[in-house]
């Protein structure tokens, strides 16, 4: 007769050190400041010629990701478990596909100007955004719910 033994994934890795991680969350802190720079600046700038006036109807949308996504960042700064995380993130990204969605239905581009028809390589380009937010929101919503599972457990993620 054979046993056969449990063991668990060897191949699942421990987190980044906690020093690690905040240097990250002080990147994307910085990173995403600058984008809200960008965004709230770019028409004026002109340097995206394809973009066009309707652009100014998303910018509080893309502002206020952006800025819940900031908040976030400076909320792990203190406080970062793995399922808390999850839980935040699924929250941004239930912002994050509102707004990839905002901005197919505004669609704030003009590539007439070009040979190459970019309107429709933009709109795919947008509808696997949202494909793949969704797909981010379920690996989100399965860490969480391993958590939950294992409560009680020693076992973590």
């Amino acid at each position: 007769m054979t046993t056969t033994e449990i063991r668990r994934p060897t191949d699942i890795k421990p987190p980044p050190p906690v020093a690690a991680r905040r240097f990250g969350y002080a990147v994307a802190i910085a990173v995403n400041f600058g984008l809200i720079a960008v965004v709230n600046n770019i028409l004026e700038w002109d340097i995206a010629p394809f973009l066009t006036s309707d652009f100014s109807r998303l910018v509080g949308f893309i502002s206020i990701s952006l800025g819940l996504t900031i908040a976030a960042n400076v909320v792990y700064l203190a406080y970062d478990p793995a399922w808390f995380k999850s839980l935040t993130q699924i929250g941004l990204l239930v912002v994050s596909l509102a707004v990839t969605i905002r901005v197919y239905q505004v669609f704030p581009f003009d590539f007439s100007s070009y040979d190459f028809d970019w309107s429709t390589m933009t709109r795919w380009i947008l509808i696997i955004a949202m494909a793949g937010t969704c797909i981010g929101m379920l690996t989100e919503a399965a860490k969480v719910l391993r958590v939950m599972i294992n409560v009680g457990r020693s076992t973590s993620f």
